[in-house]
């Protein structure tokens, strides 16, 4: 049998655990142009939850909708050219123990010895933190870079990935311990704890006196706010997630006086998803791969074991409880 999570009903308000139900079904046989993968790791992303509330770029969720999210899983049987029992591939699994995939959407992964790494450093947290620095904020050596949510999948990879181009680098966490692990371990030139440090803006001015370069944005609402005021001349805001906009109440308001200051500093604010740079995968893995081995970055992360524990991981990461990249493996 194969076990899988359904939405039980959209929620309207926090997400629960009880928005999820657990059921049973046959394991499906893959049809032509189809593999039937086992899955082993499955991706937990707070974008999970924006597609509970409408299309964006993939459809909505609905209610009795298996849940969606992408993991790697190895393929027990092949219906289609290229793959073979054995091998081992990255594709929308979702939150289910089997799943018949078209091998149009899978991309084939080269067995090493983390294989979640290919959902961290080398999958969608990876690939974002280096296309979004790289080609949306075009850093130049000794600029700063200020990235909220930077003890996240996405943020810590940013932080070091400014870092090893040369850049200053200032993260926005919620909590001490996060803040001294940003600066201790991971290279970050300052930490700014946005639950205890307010107002923010006046935080931000204190660590950047200059001017904010690139603000990598993974939140929005209030500190997005706080940013946009300590943005330097030509400052370009990248804008990579709505952190505060997915879960619960909404921001009361979204961010004041970006008009004035998109026009009076020149600034830049450049939205942007990960598979708009897909084409050019091969080439980031590589850059990222010198970058691990040479200890440029480090790659941390939060691993959860037991297929049971996949609501729970989701609902968790809304509560900050995780550092770097949230997987639940089984």
């Amino acid at each position: 049998m194969n076990r899988k999570f359904v939405l039980a009903r959209s929620p309207e308000g926090q997400l629960r655990t009880d928005h999820f139900r657990l059921v049973e079904d046959k394991v499906p046989e893959p049809a032509r142009g189809e593999v039937l993968i086992r899955t082993r790791h499955v991706s937990v992303d707070a974008a999970n939850r924006a597609w509970m509330q409408g299309a964006t770029y993939r459809e909505a969720l609905s209610d009795g909708m298996v849940m969606a999210a992408g993991g790697i899983g190895e393929v027990v049987k092949s219906n289609a050219d290229g793959f073979a029992p054995g091998d081992f591939a990255y594709g929308e699994t979702g939150w289910q123990e089997y799943a018949a995939l078209p091998v149009t959407g899978l991309t084939r992964l080269e067995p090493i010895e983390e294989m979640t790494n290919h959902l961290s450093i080398f999958g969608i947290p990876g690939l974002t933190a280096y296309f979004g620095l790289t080609q949306c904020g075009q850093p130049v050596q000794g600029e700063t870079v200020l990235v909220s949510a930077a003890a996240g999948a996405v943020g810590l990879f940013v932080g070091q990935v400014a870092k090893a181009l040369g850049c200053k680098v200032v993260g926005i966490a919620g909590g001490p311990q996060k803040c001294a692990m940003l600066t201790e371990r991971f290279g970050f030139d300052a930490a700014i704890d946005y639950k205890v440090e307010e107002p923010l803006r006046k935080a931000i001015r204190a660590a950047v006196p200059g001017g904010v370069d690139i603000y990598f944005d993974n939140v929005g609402g209030d500190i997005l706010e706080a940013a946009l005021s300590n943005m330097a001349q030509n400052g370009r805001i990248v804008c990579c997630g709505a952190l505060a906009a997915y879960d619960g109440v909404p921001p009361a308001h979204g961010p004041r006086g970006i008009p004035g200051l998109l026009v009076t500093r020149r600034l830049t604010m450049r939205g942007f998803i990960v598979f708009d740079f897909y084409e050019r995968r091969a080439e980031a893995i590589e850059r990222l791969s010198t970058w691990v081995k040479d200890g440029s970055i480090k790659v941390t992360e939060d691993r959860i074991d037991g297929f049971e524990r996949l609501p729970e991981a989701l609902v968790g990461l809304f509560e900050g409880g995780n550092v770097g990249k949230r997987i639940v493996s089984f």
